[in-house]
């Protein structure tokens, strides 16, 4: 990300979520205010807009899942009584203005200052309110950790908590997922987390490894260069080491599988991975 700018891909992601409302009518993740923040009231426009991209269907259906495996799983943990979310590198997700839960769910969004307070400007251009339960938290990772920044965000790190992390991994160290993942799991009352991943491209079939590189030569351009890349097994290995008891991983496959059959016996074996950890049995 460049300095001074708020992130280009988290306009791009927020993009293909508006554009999955409209080209697949949200049948996998359904979002009313996905047009909304990202300014296009069209459907029309959204869609040839959409239809020009080059990232294309893939990538949005991609987007969709993780975003309905990530409030699938949220769901279930207010169910079991959590009642705090952390949403890490928030971009211009919207769960926390269209909140299911009301005050039962208390939010904080985590992310960059020059990006936060460009989405502040969107929802007050759509004119998408505020709701009391959700709490900014500027990420200055040059002067705070990460359990300072949330600490004075009113984060009660004697609760339970779930933690969402999407569209974040890719673009940052390997020390900087490894210190994040470590605070979650050392959170003392339980925490569960969802992130996306994706294999290294040497693993990749030679027609995906050259859509991964074309995407990842456009990052690169819009200063937000892909860092970091994981094996499954050798992941899991680490995440239980860290603490986390619990971890559910979906390939593309089983992605594919879950949330639209009908492609997944056209599903690639290796690629970008949806994935659920927790630090309890039953994933708290």
């Amino acid at each position: 990300m460049q300095a001074g700018t708020p992130s280009r891909t988290a306009w791009a992601a927020a993009f293909h979520r508006a554009a999955h409302q409209v080209l697949e009518e949200g049948r996998i993740f359904s979002d009313p205010l996905a047009l909304r923040i990202v300014g296009k009231n069209d459907p029309e426009v959204i869609a040839r807009e959409a239809e020009e991209r080059t990232s294309g269907r893939g990538m949005r259906t991609f987007i969709a899942s993780r975003h309905r495996f990530a409030e699938d799983a949220l769901a279930a943990a207010v169910d079991r009584g959590v009642q705090q979310l952390v949403v890490l590198g928030a971009g211009l997700d919207t769960y926390a203005y269209r909140n299911p839960f009301g005050d039962r769910l208390r939010v904080i969004e985590v992310d960059h200052p020059d990006t936060q307070a460009w989405k502040r400007q969107l929802l007050a251009a759509a004119e998408i309110p505020v709701p009391v339960s959700l709490t900014f938290a500027a990420a200055d990772f040059e002067r705070l950790t990460l359990r300072e920044i949330l600490s004075a965000a009113g984060f009660n790190s004697g609760e339970p908590a779930f933690f969402t992390w999407l569209g974040v991994v890719p673009y940052i160290s390997t020390e900087a997922v490894w210190s994040t993942l470590s605070f979650i799991a050392s959170l003392s009352r339980g925490a569960s987390l969802v992130f996306d991943y994706g294999e290294p491209p040497d693993q990749l079939t030679p027609e995906m490894r050259a859509v991964h590189q074309d995407r990842a030569m456009r990052v690169a351009a819009l200063g937000e260069e892909f860092k970091s890349y994981f094996e499954p097994e050798p992941l899991h290995r680490e995440l239980t080491a860290a603490g986390f008891v619990e971890i559910e991983d979906l390939g593309p496959r089983q992605i594919a599988s879950r949330y639209f059959p009908s492609r997944a016996a056209s599903a690639p074996e290796r690629g970008g991975h949806l994935i659920r950890a927790a630090t309890e049995a039953g994933g708290i």
